[in-house]
C-alpha cells in the first residue's frame, strides 16, 4: 500500500516528542505497565440512539451528548456526503461563542461533547485547546471522528494530551483506487489515513493515554462487502473496536449523487448496525444537540445546508435553542410519527 509503509510511518514517529502523564511518567525501568482499560464505542452509540423514556416528550432536558463543529471545512469530498454540494458558507467557529456555549451546555447538564459535526476538525487548528477547555469546564467524555488523513502522530498526541477520550476514524472505501473515485481526492490520503490510523495507537500506548481508538466502515453489498472486509481485518488489531454503519440518506440531501454511484441508501439514521432504530421518533431530535460552526443549533445529524435549524444561539442560550418552539413542534410531530408537513418530511425516511 503505497506512501504507508514501515520507513514513512518511522519518518513520522520520529518526530513526535513522547508525554507520558501521570504517574506513567515516572514508573520505575522494568514495572509492569497496567493493561489499558476496556472501551466500548458501541454502548455509547446505542445509549444516544435509543430514545429513554424521560427524552420521549416535545420540551426536554439537556440532551446527554452534542455534537460541534469547529470547522466547516473538509479535505474530501465524498459522493454520499451532502457537504460535497456546498449549501452553505464554510468557516470556523468563533473562540470566545465556543467557550460561552460549552459552559452553558456544562451548565445544564450535557455530559459527552463530540468534536465535529459536517466537518473534518483535524482542520482546526486549535482542536486540542478546544478538547482541554472542554475537559475543564466539565464535559465528562469528549470524542471526535475523522477521516483520518490529517490525524497526524502530532496532532493526535496533542489532542490526547489535552484529554479526548474517544477518537474514531471512519474508513469507507476498500484501496486507494476506490477511494479516489469516492472521496474525489488524491490517493495519498488514503494512505495517510491508514497510517494514522496504525499511529494513533502507537501514540496511545507508548503515552499511556487514556483513549479510546475505534474505527467505522460503511457495509455495502457483494464484492464491495468483500473487499471492504479485508481492510476492516488489517486495521482491526489497531484499534478498541470496529464496527458498520449502514449508508445514510443525508436527509434526501446527497441522494442524486448516491444513484449515480448505485448506492442503495437507508433511510434516514436508524443508527448503526446491529442496533437500528426505528425512523420515527428520530432519536436525533431528542437525544443529541448539533452545533453548525457559526452558531445555528440543527435538529438533525446530517444538516449541511441549515435545512433544519431550530435556533440561533447567538442570540439564545443553548436551552432556549433546545426547547424553542420550532424545536417543540418539530419534536410533537415526531412523537405523532407523522412529520406531515414539517422539514423532516424531505428526508426517505419518511417516504
Amino acid at each position: 500500500m503505497g506512501g504507508c509503509g514501515p520507513r514513512r510511518r518511522a519518518i513520522v514517529l520520529a518526530n513526535v516528542t513522547w508525554i507520558k502523564p501521570g504517574p506513567v511518567a515516572t514508573r520505575a525501568r522494568g514495572a509492569k505497565i497496567p493493561a489499558m482499560k476496556t472501551f466500548s464505542i458501541t454502548k455509547r452509540i446505542d445509549a444516544v440512539t435509543g430514545i429513554p423514556e424521560r427524552y420521549l416528550a416535545a420540551e426536554l432536558p439537556a440532551p446527554r451528548a452534542v455534537k460541534i463543529e469547529l470547522t466547516s471545512q473538509c479535505n474530501y469530498r465524498c459522493g454520499f456526503c451532502a457537504h460535497r454540494l456546498r449549501l452553505k458558507d464554510r468557516g470556523e467557529m468563533d473562540r470566545a461563542f465556543y467557550e460561552r456555549v460549552v459552559g452553558e451546555m456544562v451548565d445544564a447538564g450535557v455530559e459527552e461533547l463530540g468534536m465535529f459535526y459536517i466537518g473534518e476538525s483535524f482542520m482546526c487548528d486549535w482542536l486540542p485547546e478546544a478538547i482541554a477547555y472542554a475537559k475543564q469546564r466539565g464535559i465528562g467524555y469528549v470524542f471526535l471522528t475523522t477521516n483520518g488523513s490529517l490525524a497526524s502522530p502530532g496532532r493526535v498526541q496533542a489532542c490526547m494530551k489535552a484529554g479526548l477520550d474517544s477518537l474514531k476514524f471512519s474508513i469507507n472505501q476498500a484501496d486507494a483506487e476506490q477511494f479516489v473515485e469516492i472521496a474525489a481526492v488524491k490517493a495519498r490520503y488514503f494512505s495517510d489515513a491508514i497510517a494514522n490510523l496504525r499511529m494513533a495507537r502507537v501514540v496511545r500506548d507508548r503515552g499511556g493515554f487514556d483513549c479510546g481508538l475505534y474505527a467505522s466502515s460503511i457495509r455495502y453489498d457483494g464484492a464491495q462487502q468483500v473487499r471492504m472486509q479485508a481492510l476492516v481485518d488489517e486495521i482491526r488489531p489497531h484499534v478498541d473496536e470496529h464496527y458498520w454503519l449502514p449508508l445514510y440518506s443525508m436527509g434526501s440531501l446527497a441522494t442524486e449523487r448516491e444513484r449515480e454511484l448505485g448506492y442503495r441508501p437507508i433511510a434516514g439514521n436508524q443508527g448503526r448496525l446491529g442496533a437500528l432504530r426505528e425512523p420515527l421518533p428520530c432519536w436525533s431530535a431528542f437525544t443529541e444537540g448539533h452545533i453548525t460552526h457559526d452558531g445555528k443549533l440543527s435538529a438533525c445529524c446530517f444538516d449541511a445546508g441549515d435545512k433544519w435549524v431550530m435556533a440561533d444561539l447567538n442570540h439564545a442560550t443553548f436551552m432556549q435553542g433546545w426547547n424553542s418552539p420550532e424545536f417543540v413542534k418539530l419534536r410533537a410531530a415526531h412523537l405523532r410519527k407523522d412529520v406531515t408537513g414539517t422539514i423532516c418530511e424531505s428526508c426517505v425516511a419518511y417516504q
